[in-house]
């Protein structure tokens, strides 16, 4: 029988991933830890790697010597050494479009929350002031703001159409969208139109060298003062200490952050201090629907490619023609 490492997850068993492996004839087993030495070391039996927030490095890679497929359980795949799988013949999945109404979800509640400032509001009540709120802060009406969005691809268009149902205008950047026209009724703009024009931010774009530091101190000195900006893609787009002394001078209103450049996030973080700011522990994609779907899906990948199937969501298409399968 085949083997498939999972090495690691955060929901509370693996039954339905190994309910689809075990019926194409393939064991599943669950790493005890998910450092590169332990990875290593299990890689060397599996025909199947599925991993979630572990880093499969290249020495994992390497030692994977039997592996033909590599699956992400998620969208991200800046966990993954892509160049040493392909070196290896290793094929690499993800699942990029099962969680668009939850992050969409996510993004919203986070602006939502921000601008009406709830969480400071609901501890000054718990605190005894509920004649003590000073309503001096900015908050904005939802109805004719502009929603900027980084990064236009399924999760930015899923959250421009929920934005539309509160009336909100959208603009859009991506690298991919030439400025000047529509998509699905939304403004594609420049990366500086959009942090200048809007009230609230928020970024959906994957974590690469091109994007990672690409809302900087400039950048966040170009939007609005008292506007709000939301991160739900990755940590690192977003310079957190430049984001920090933005919040700190008053220019931004607010941040939500499901995800941060090290998590967990230091006790000393300068963001965990500060009123306006939310964080979340990269939370966004999670319902119980969505990861049963993330769970069958990941697997399902899985067993195409050992079947000698082309997945549904190839990440390195540059390996076809040299795969351990035949692809």
């Amino acid at each position: 029988m085949k083997k498939a490492l999972i090495t690691d997850f955060v929901w509370p068993d693996i039954e339905i991933e190994g309910e689809v492996l075990r019926a194409a004839g393939v064991e599943p087993f669950a790493a005890p830890d998910a450092s590169e030495e332990t990875l290593a070391g299990l890689a060397v039996d599996a025909d199947v790697i599925l991993f979630c927030f572990a880093k499969v490095t290249g020495n994992v890679l390497r030692a994977a010597t039997k592996c033909v497929v590599a699956c992400r359980y998620g969208i991200g795949v800046d966990n993954v050494d892509i160049e040493a799988a392909t070196a290896a013949g290793i094929v690499v999945t993800n699942v990029p479009d099962y969680c668009m109404d939850e992050v969409g979800d996510h993004t919203l509640g986070m602006i939502l929350a921000l601008n009406r400032r709830f969480v400071p509001h609901d501890r000054a009540v718990k605190a005894g002031g509920w004649s003590a709120v000073a309503l001096d802060r900015p908050m904005h009406r939802t109805r004719g703001a502009t929603l900027g969005i980084v990064g236009f691809g399924r999760i930015g268009r899923s959250v421009a159409a929920k934005a539309k149902a509160l009336g909100m205008e959208t603009v859009a950047f991506d690298p991919l969208h030439a400025p000047g026209g529509r998509i699905d009724g939304v403004e594609i703009g420049t990366f500086e139109e959009v942090l200048e024009r809007a009230e609230f931010v928020t970024v959906h774009t994957p974590l690469t060298p091109e994007t990672e530091g690409i809302i900087g101190a400039a950048e966040l000195a170009r939007m609005k003062p008292g506007s709000i900006i939301v991160n739900c893609a990755r940590g690192g787009i977003i310079d957190e200490e430049a984001l920090a002394h933005a919040l700190a001078s008053g220019h931004l209103a607010g941040a939500g952050l499901d995800v941060l450049s090290a998590a967990p996030p230091p006790a000393d973080h300068p963001l965990l201090g500060l009123e306006n700011v939310i964080v979340t522990p990269h939370t966004a994609f999670f319902s119980q629907a969505s990861t049963i779907e993330l769970e069958r899906r990941t697997a399902e990948e899985a067993v195409r490619v050992l079947n000698g199937e082309m997945p549904e969501h190839l990440v390195n298409p540059e390996v076809l023609g040299r795969t351990r399968i035949g692809l």
